[in-house]
């Protein structure tokens, strides 16, 4: 019989070690699922983990996945951090690459290379003032952000759609909801030639070494947490909880609008009613799987765009839905969850004693 014991203090060694035997029990019940579709476990476990990385081209394509991951990953841990539960990033990637998207199709062929500057902040502003609708509703009527900032997601697939399918739709697209193709000039410097690998990994990394120095060298950083965590704490020693609140939100959904012009300008090229591809939902993933850590948030957005390509190479060469991915992010979520368990609480086998007791 297994008995869970409460630690007299939070575990270090399982804070680190959770999200390792997590991914490890994700791997075994994935080889489970693949035997019971009838499908080649060894396969299906080369597709997920050894197919996206096993050319530089590959290598890649998973960095192009990982980019928008990461970068909005980065802001939703400092809401976390702070206490602030943003669920709706995804609709601040949507408004911010619909932001990023009007500023593109002014560009015309004479048009600088400066709109990239303006597509990008374009980006950000669209993601914060959709963000900044949650803020404001949380301080001023203290609604639910968990619940405002979710159905705000539904409100920009809507916003996406009606531009797609009205005023913004190509009239020389053969009736599909899209916009025209960017101009050229538009896209989003690639780093090397035959990849499609932008600066926006640069921009990722800079950004997840800045939130490093933010919250672990700065007195703001310390104040931004403390505010979201302890509030009465925060008021006597002179911070805003307030503050924290806006600061976290406006942050969260710039970093996701970011992501949204870094895609819409980059690999996608026009606006379509798939421009939401589920990053602002699998990116709360790879916060917790990174323990809310700049470098941890690295290395599970690299996880997670291994399961998006896993997950699309499963369709086409096993023949599995493509609903395969949605189950492998579920799976490592619950499981990072349960194991989480032994960061607080150890495990103590009493069967035996029981036993021992009685003989006696």
């Amino acid at each position: 019989m297994l008995k869970l014991e409460p630690r007299p203090q939070p575990s270090q060694f399982w804070s680190l070690a959770s999200p390792l035997l997590a991914l490890a029990i994700t791997v075994i019940i994935g080889v489970a699922l693949f035997a019971a579709l009838g499908k080649d476990p060894v396969r299906g476990l080369q597709v997920f983990f050894w197919e996206p990385i096993k050319t530089p081209y590959a290598l890649g394509e998973l960095m192009v996945k990982a980019t928008p991951l990461l970068i909005i990953a980065l802001g939703l841990a400092v809401c976390f951090r702070s206490n602030v539960w943003n669920i709706g990033a995804e609709g601040q990637f949507v408004i911010g690459a619909v932001f990023a998207g009007g500023v593109a199709l002014t560009a015309g062929k004479t048009t600088g290379g400066w709109i990239v500057i303006a597509i990008l902040l374009a980006g950000i502003v669209g993601g914060m003032l959709w963000a900044g609708i949650t803020a404001l509703l949380r301080d001023r009527f203290n609604a639910s952000e968990i619940l405002v900032s979710l159905m705000l997601v539904y409100v920009a697939d809507m916003v996406l759609s009606y531009l797609v399918y009205g005023p913004w739709k190509d009239p020389a697209g053969y009736n599909f909801p899209q916009t025209k193709t960017f101009e050229s000039v538009t896209q989003i410097p690639r780093l090397m030639a035959g990849s499609r690998v932008s600066i926006g990994l640069l921009i990722a990394l800079a950004a997840a070494a800045a939130l490093w120095i933010f919250l672990f060298r700065t007195r703001a950083g310390f104040a931004q947490q403390v505010g979201g965590l302890a509030p009465a704490a925060a008021r006597y020693a002179g911070f805003s909880s307030r503050r924290a609140l806006w600061v976290a939100l406006l942050t969260s959904g710039g970093a996701a609008g970011l992501a949204g012009a870094l895609e819409v300008a980059g690999p996608i090229g026009q606006l379509t009613p798939y421009v939401p591809a589920g990053y602002g939902f699998a990116a709360i993933i790879v916060a917790f799987v990174g323990r809310l850590h700049p470098v941890g948030m690295i290395f599970s957005a690299v996880l997670m765009s291994m399961f998006y390509i896993g997950g699309e190479l499963a369709q086409s060469r096993l023949g599995l839905p493509k609903s395969i991915t949605g189950v492998f992010q579920g799976l490592l979520l619950f499981t990072l969850l349960a194991c989480d368990t032994l960061i607080a609480y150890r495990l103590r086998f009493t069967a035996l004693q029981a036993g021992m007791k009685g003989a006696r």
